[in-house]
């Protein structure tokens, strides 16, 4: 859930939202609150966060949130929770989202803020119970039906209930035992204009092979006169986890994957496919274990509005996060019940192994780096311990490796001076750690040599204080004095520094670990405050 606010005015209330939803983050304006995750443009971000599906609960006037989200709301069937919420916590007004829980979130936020929500859904007025939206393990079998059936209700017709309902107990409902019209609970395909259908996901599919998946088991529902709405969980043998048309299934079947050693339930026949439909509701995540997902993600340079979604978005839904401290410390708030494992920032290859760990026992594991994961990071770490390891454990290779790209040191540094890499250039990395100085001697002269731009990381450090100015003496072989000279200290957090000097100009004593020099190229300019290297090459 993201808890947009404008200023700081509204960040106590969104704090006390955030602490009855913990896994929700506080977004807001650039430069104008502490929040979790910045935003640029009100608009465009609110519309970003309604077309992934995020509920959204902004802290400022309903009409600005209403015509922020107006261009999406085409589709009333797809769309999230969305609510004002006043600054001060003294109003709640749910907008849109009434087939996906927007009254049940208002009502938990005027709870936690001692507020009435300003609900205002006829249906749910009249009868105290949204029949359009059921609780969780139960799904609507048709929305345009479910509407003219409430209508219906709303008219004065009376209805019955047939099946498991406990939720609508206590609804204020018109009833007759010999009403026509029913509130059928079932997980039976059921056609029926007088009757509003609720399936409850009671259904598990297990299979033996991993052909066809998504087609037979739709075959084995139908055949059984299960609805697909009904379908719970797939469960497959462990032994199926690494396989891809097994998760294109359940994709397709939008349900989750799960993977036991044996079936979860007695069998009668050796089908392909075999379905139980129990009595009631099933958890899946009560049945085998998920696929563990490991995935590597770069936080970019340190603020928050530079790292990608599809990092923020690993770390929302990861169990596990590990990583260097001080990145860690970056990638957070966490919530509680997210496990935190910090370790030292030498120790790549101990935290790969511990991370193929967690993930393969089902986790969903996220691995943090700085910048760019693949770039002098953890990604190649990671790749370098399944290489190494695979052997000794096969069950590695099962888990869902995916690494996200993040914006590195080097890519911020230049776009805050301008585009020094706009033409060929190349990414050296000055630590001897773990290959020869001599080694990197040989590839700055060959970068000098080719007339690329160079972007240093690890440019200096107590144990080598000498090698940077030894590293500069060999680009000035190949260029001018004037060279421009990018200096970017911290590029992305709050004590960030960009200099600009010349190839004469610069000397170890103004970098550090913490610095990324960026060396131009024979055709790199400067023009007022921005450096860049034209694209074109005499």
């Amino acid at each position: 859930m993201a808890i947009v606010v404008l200023g700081a005015a509204a960040l106590d209330t969104a704090r006390r939202i955030q602490a009855r939803f913990p896994e929700s983050r506080v977004h807001a304006l650039t430069g104008r609150a502490d929040a979790d995750i910045a935003y640029e443009d009100f608009g465009a971000h609110v519309r970003a966060l309604y077309a992934s599906g995020v509920p959204i609960v902004a802290l400022c006037s309903a009409g600005i949130v209403i015509r922020a989200i107006a261009p999406c709301l085409a589709d009333k069937g797809n769309e999230p929770p969305v609510l004002a919420v006043a600054q001060d916590g003294s109003a709640v007004v749910p907008l849109v989202g009434g087939m996906s829980g927007v009254n049940v979130l208002a009502r938990e936020i005027g709870a936690a803020l001692q507020v009435t929500p300003a609900i205002t859904t006829s249906g749910e007025l009249r009868f105290g119970q949204c029949l359009l939206a059921p609780p969780e393990g139960y799904v609507l079998a048709d929305i345009e039906q479910g509407k003219r059936f409430v209508s219906d209700l709303l008219a004065g017709k009376a209805t019955r209930i047939e099946g498991r309902a406990p939720w609508l107990d206590d609804a204020d409902l018109p009833r007759a035992d010999d009403a026509p019209r029913a509130v059928r609970i079932t997980p039976h395909a059921l056609h029926d204009e007088h009757s509003l259908v609720i399936h409850p996901r009671c259904v598990v599919a297990w299979i033996d092979n991993d052909k066809d998946v998504a087609e037979r088991v739709r075959s084995a529902l139908r055949e059984r006169n299960l609805a697909p709405l009904a379908l719970a969980a797939l469960t497959a043998p462990a032994h199926y986890m690494a396989s891809r048309s097994l998760d294109d299934a359940a994709r397709a079947l939008n349900v989750p994957l799960r993977f036991c050693d044996t079936a979860p339930f007695d069998i009668d026949d050796a089908r392909a496919i075999a379905l139980h439909v129990s009595d009631a509701p099933i958890d899946a995540q009560s049945i085998g274990r998920a696929r563990g997902t490991l995935t590597v993600i770069g936080l970019g340079p340190g603020s928050a509005e530079l790292m990608t979604p599809a990092a923020r978005s690993a770390l929302v839904v990861a169990q596990d996060v590990l990583g260097y401290e001080t990145y860690v410390r970056m990638a957070g708030p966490f919530r509680d019940d997210q496990r935190v494992h910090m370790t030292d920032n030498r120790e790549e290859l101990q935290r790969a192994r511990h991370a193929f760990e967690l993930a393969s026992e089902g986790r969903r594991v996220v691995v943090v780096s700085s910048g760019d994961p693949g770039v002098f990071a953890m990604a190649a770490a990671v790749l370098e311990a399944l290489d190494d390891e695979r052997a000794a454990h096969p069950e590695w290779d099962a888990v869902k490796l995916a690494i996200v790209p993040g914006v590195s040191a080097s890519l911020a540094t230049a776009a805050r001076a301008g585009a020094p890499l706009g033409h060929d250039f190349c990414v050296l990395s000055l630590s001897d750690n773990l290959k020869p100085w001599s080694v990197i001697e040989k590839r700055i002269a060959h970068a000098g040599e080719a007339d690329l731009a160079m972007a240093f990381y690890n440019p200096l450090s107590k144990a080598r204080p000498w090698q940077f100015d030894r590293a500069i003496d060999i680009v000035r072989r190949y260029r001018d004095s004037k060279t421009p000279v990018v200096l970017g200290r911290d590029i992305g957090r709050p004590a960030e520094a960009l200099r600009i000097v010349t190839l004469g100009e610069v000397k170890s004593e103004l970098v550090d670990m913490r610095t990324m020099v960026i060396v131009g190229s024979s055709t790199t300019r400067v023009m007022g405050d921005w450096v860049y290297t034209p694209r074109w090459y005499d």
